[in-house]
């Protein structure tokens, strides 16, 4: 199993008061160890509105780890397609993936959180429309086709900047609704899932899992990632507060996904039960790299570790990086 980064940006304590620019010096800095310690991927998330994630153009951010990396892949979980208009998404990313030298993974989602939403003034009921739709688009510009969009209906367009990785970067599609899994697998995309928002215990995982891998087409050269939180180290009890401030703030900002499984099981609103259930990995070296095997055994090609969250210190994340990574990839 591949072990990366996955930084959702989110800040705390949420306000003002916060410096960004020392939230995104935290975040360069974990690249350059992912970078030292041999990690697959750095990966940033796209939210927009909320202090609980303070990247609202993950193809920025990645540019400045671009420059700062020389090996590990970079990737965005997700950009939401249906906040952007999807030739001006295909030409960003494009330009990208020249400018870290064929590095970019792409992970798209069709979004989640309410706010952001209303924000853009979007009606979530057309979300999997808008994003199947640009999604297609995407792709076809990726490989030099023209491309209409409702911004070129009348002239259709082609990049003049292709992605340097041919036909396109890999492509990891979010999902956060089982039912989403077998229409994701038969395009024969990757999938990420967020598992502490969406299923109860690393058998329904599995199930989900299995239930991806046996929709999709024959020779599909596509994998599963999982973002779970993680830290390896002397203190986790510092860490389980962190994870709860986490959580406490993804309920605050009405996470739909993570809200809906809180209502149904309230349970699911504690760090400590979600540990329990091995959906956070938080405690010494030993007992993270056995969570990190039952997750490889729930059939998880990919551990995306949230290393920095709840306002978790840059030493605690980095140290827990350094110590991972010595054994699990």
């Amino acid at each position: 199993m591949q072990l990366s980064v996955f930084s959702v940006v989110d800040a705390y304590p949420p306000g003002p008061e916060y410096s960004a620019r020392h939230r995104y010096s935290e975040v360069l800095s974990l690249a350059e160890a992912a970078e030292r310690s041999g990690l697959s991927t750095v990966w940033v998330a796209e939210h927009h509105f909320l202090p609980t994630g303070l990247c609202p153009s993950p193809p920025v951010l990645l540019a400045a780890i671009g420059a700062r990396t020389r090996r590990v892949r970079l990737g965005s979980l997700v950009s939401v397609l249906p906040f952007h208009a999807p030739i001006e998404i295909a030409e960003q990313y494009a330009l990208l993936d020249h400018l870290v030298g064929g590095r970019l993974n792409l992970g798209v989602g069709s979004g989640y959180i309410p706010a952001e939403f209303s924000g853009f003034g979007i009606d979530p009921r057309e979300k999997r429309e808008r994003f199947d739709r640009a999604l297609d688009t995407i792709l076809a510009a990726f490989r030099g086709e023209e491309v209409r969009t409702e911004r070129t209906l009348s002239t259709p367009v082609r990049l003049n900047v292709v992605p340097r990785q041919q036909p396109h970067p890999p492509i990891w599609v979010a999902a956060q609704r089982r039912e989403a899994l077998p229409h994701i697998a038969r395009k024969g995309l990757s999938l990420a899932l967020i598992p502490y928002a969406t299923v109860g215990d690393l058998s329904e995982l599995a199930a989900e899992i299995r239930e991806y891998r046996a929709a999709l087409p024959s020779g599909a050269d596509a994998t599963v990632s999982a973002a779970v939180h993680v830290y390896a180290g002397p203190s986790p009890d510092r860490a389980r507060l962190a994870f709860q401030r986490y959580l406490d703030s993804r309920l605050a900002n009405q996470s739909t996904f993570f809200q809906q499984k809180v209502e149904a099981h309230p349970d699911s609103a504690s760090a400590e039960s979600l540990e329990e259930h091995g959906l956070a990995l938080l405690g010494g070296l030993n007992q993270v790299e056995e969570g990190a095997q039952a997750l490889s055994d729930a059939g998880v090609d990919e551990l995306l570790g949230i290393f920095d969250f709840g306002g978790l210190s840059l030493s605690d994340s980095v140290g827990s990086i350094r110590r991972l990574a010595t054994r699990v990839h």
